[in-house]
């Protein structure tokens, strides 16, 4: 039994919503109005309705990636895992996130230097930082490159160390607290023993 648009009316945002005779109601892009030729009164076969059902959903699906996308930036595994979360179906995630690579709005090794720059500025070691590629869900065949975006950190380091060390002669206590931050932010012991001797600290306190 064929399926009739009932209304079709225009939103603020621009889409349109379609009510059918079903009683079901999608809101759909002015792309789709225009591929399926909608319009109140629009008489719909079962193969067009299926695929209008379909390409309503996906379309929502999209939306949503990039609501998130404005949002936030996000790795493509992350992107659909967040998509799956909301209840968007695993089809309409992956293909939302393909498209969207398509059209270049996911780049996850543009992403990762990203990210490394982010850290760096923040003041946070390699370990840290690849805590945060992880955490990202970028996927690790991007990390060594962008690593090389990872400026020399001695001043970093210094800096931090002499943040912690406020006396010219700190005691064992002192030092091992900025040890232990510094270690938090993702530095390594080699780093901090070197940072320690720039300061003319003995790193075997």
């Amino acid at each position: 039994m064929p399926v009739s648009v009932e209304s079709l009316t225009q939103l603020i945002s621009g889409n349109y919503r379609a009510v059918l005779s079903s009683g079901e109601s999608f809101t759909v892009s002015l792309n789709i109005v225009a591929d399926f030729s909608l319009y109140s009164g629009r008489e719909l076969n079962d193969e067009e309705h299926r695929a209008l059902s379909s390409e309503a959903s996906f379309d929502a699906c999209y939306q949503r990636a990039l609501r998130i996308l404005s949002a936030t930036a996000i790795s493509e595994r992350a992107l659909f895992e967040r998509l799956v979360m909301k209840g968007e179906s695993e089809e309409n995630a992956a293909r939302a996130v393909s498209v969207l690579l398509d059209r270049h709005f996911l780049n996850d090794a543009e992403l990762a230097k990203s990210v490394v720059r982010s850290c760096a500025a923040k003041g946070y070691g390699s370990r840290r930082i690849r805590d945060e590629l992880y955490k990202r869900q970028i996927p690790k065949e991007y990390w060594d490159e962008a690593l090389l975006e990872l400026p020399e950190q001695d001043d970093t380091i210094d800096r931090l160390l002499a943040s912690k060390l406020r006396s010219e002669e700190p005691d064992m206590k002192e030092i091992k607290k900025a040890t232990d931050f510094l270690i938090r932010r993702g530095f390594s012991y080699g780093q901090i023993r070197e940072a320690l001797e720039r300061r003319r600290i003995d790193p075997e306190y």
